[in-house]
C-alpha cells in the first residue's frame, strides 16, 4: 500500500475502481467528459470531506497550495472551483448513492464479529431514525419543510454491530419518518429499534408478519388490556413486563396480535420508559438495553453533521446537496473499511482526525494509524457525546 505514496492516495486504494466505474457508466457520468471525470470529482469531494474544508473554494485553495503534489494524490488536473461546482450540479447524484451501497456491501462483513456490541445476541440488530439538516428556503427552494424554512431529512438504518449504515434515503423535510418503513425489506429474525416517530401499528404489524422483531417507545395514552404479567427484577429498574392486547378499534384492527409492554426506570437519567415489542423470548432487561443501544445512530448523525458543518453547502440544487451528502457517507465507509483492513486499535473519529492533518504526508498509513499516540485535554467537557467507540 505504501511505496512512497501520500496518505490520501493510500487511503483511496481501498476503493475498487472497477465497481466505481460501473456506477458511473450506469448513469453516463462521463458522457462527453474530456478532463474532469467522475473519479476526479470524487477525489476532490473526498479530499474536502477528509480534510474538513469549508467549501469548494477552500478545497481549491488547499490543493493549489500543494500544486506540485496534487498529481500524486490521483487528481490529474487542478480545476477551478466553478468546474467542480458545475459537476456537482449536473452529474447524477445516484452515482454516489450506488457507490455508497457498494461500499456498504464491502464493509458489513468486516464488522459482523464486532466485540464492542455488548449484548449477547445472535440476531442482527438495526436502529432506524432520521436527522434533519436545515436549509434556507429562499436558496434551496426545492427542500420543502415549513412555511419559512427549508430542510432535508437523512433517513438511516444502522447496523448496530458495526455502526454501519445499510440503508439511507434523503428526502425533503416534510416527509414523515414512518413512511420510510414502507421502503425497507425486513429481515426475518432481526431486531429493528425505532423511536416514537415510527409509531404506526399497521406498519409495525408488517414487521411482525415478516417474522422480524421491533422495539419501540410506547405512548403514555396507549389503550390496552393486560392478559398476564411476568415476574421482573425490580432491583434492575424494571417495573412490569406484561403481555397485552390493543383495545381501541383502529389499533386492534391494525395490530390484531398480542404485544409485550415493558416499563423500565433508568436510574442514571431519572426517567421511566415504556417499551413495546413483539418478541416474547428475550428477558425484559435485554429489551431495555436494546433500545439504549439505539443511541449509536444519534452518534452517526452527529458525525455526518460535523462533516457537513460548513459555512454553506457546496451547491444549491437538490443534485448538489445529495452529491455532497452521499460523498460524505462514502468517506465514512472508506475509513471504516481502512480501519478493519489495517486492524487499527483507534476508533473512526480518531482515525479521521489523524488523516485530516496527514493527507500530504508520506508516512505508511498502517504505521500512522497504529503507532500514533493521541493527547487528550483533561479540561474537556466529559458531558460531550463520545464518537463511534468502535
Amino acid at each position: 500500500m505504501y511505496q512512497g505514496k501520500y496518505v490520501f492516495a493510500q487511503v483511496l486504494e481501498v476503493v475498487s475502481r472497477y465497481e466505481f466505474n460501473k456506477c458511473v457508466a450506469r448513469y453516463k457520468g462521463n458522457y462527453k467528459v474530456t478532463h474532469f471525470t467522475c473519479w476526479q470529482q470524487f477525489l476532490c469531494m473526498c479530499f474536502g470531506q477528509l480534510t474538513y474544508r469549508e467549501g469548494i473554494r477552500d478545497i481549491f485553495n488547499c490543493l493549489r497550495a500543494h500544486d506540485k503534489k496534487v498529481y500524486h494524490l490521483g487528481i490529474r488536473h487542478l480545476v477551478s472551483p466553478t468546474t467542480l461546482t458545475r459537476a456537482n450540479e449536473s452529474r447524477d447524484w445516484r452515482i454516489w448513492r450506488d457507490f455508497a451501497l457498494h461500499l456498504v456491501s464491502v464493509v458489513r462483513p468486516l464488522y459482523t464479529d464486532n466485540n464492542d456490541f455488548q449484548l449477547d445476541l445472535e440476531n442482527a440488530v438495526y436502529a432506524l431514525d432520521s436527522s434533519t439538516i436545515d436549509l434556507c428556503l429562499n436558496t434551496f427552494h426545492w427542500a420543502k419543510f415549513r412555511k419559512s424554512k427549508g430542510a432535508v431529512k437523512l433517513h438511516t438504518l444502522l447496523d448496530l454491530r458495526g455502526n454501519i449504515p445499510i440503508f439511507i434515503d434523503i428526502t425533503d423535510g416534510k416527509t414523515h419518518d414512518v413512511v420510510i418503513l414502507d421502503k425497507l425489506a425486513f429481515e426475518a429474525g432481526a431486531f429493528y429499534i425505532v423511536d416514537k416517530g415510527y409509531y404506526d401499528f399497521s406498519r409495525l404489524y408488517t414487521i411482525n408478519s415478516a417474522k422480524a422483531f421491533f422495539v419501540i417507545r410506547a405512548k403514555r395514552n396507549l389503550r390496552y388490556r393486560r392478559l398476564y404479567s411476568r415476574k421482573v427484577d425490580k432491583g434492575a429498574g424494571l417495573k412490569f413486563d406484561q403481555t397485552i392486547k390493543l383495545t381501541t378499534h383502529k389499533s386492534a384492527k391494525a395490530y390484531p396480535d398480542k404485544l409485550r409492554l415493558i416499563k423500565f426506570h433508568d436510574r442514571e437519567k431519572g426517567k421511566t420508559y415504556l417499551f413495546l415489542t413483539n418478541n416474547f423470548e428475550l428477558d425484559a432487561i435485554t429489551v431495555a438495553l436494546l433500545y439504549k443501544n439505539r443511541w449509536q445512530i444519534e452518534l452517526f448523525f452527529k458525525w455526518i453533521k460535523q462533516h457537513l458543518k460548513i459555512k454553506k453547502f457546496w451547491g444549491h440544487s437538490e443534485n448538489a446537496v445529495k452529491t455532497q451528502i452521499w460523498t460524505a457517507v462514502c468517506t465514512y465507509l472508506i475509513i471504516a473499511i481502512l480501519k478493519k483492513q489495517l486492524d487499527s486499535p483507534l476508533n473512526l473519529y480518531n482515525i479521521l482526525q489523524i488523516l485530516s492533518v496527514s493527507a500530504f504526508d508520506k508516512t505508511p498509513v498502517n504505521q500512522l494509524l497504529r503507532n500514533t499516540k493521541l493527547q487528550y485535554d483533561d479540561n474537556s467537557n466529559h458531558n460531550q457525546l463520545k464518537m463511534f467507540d468502535l
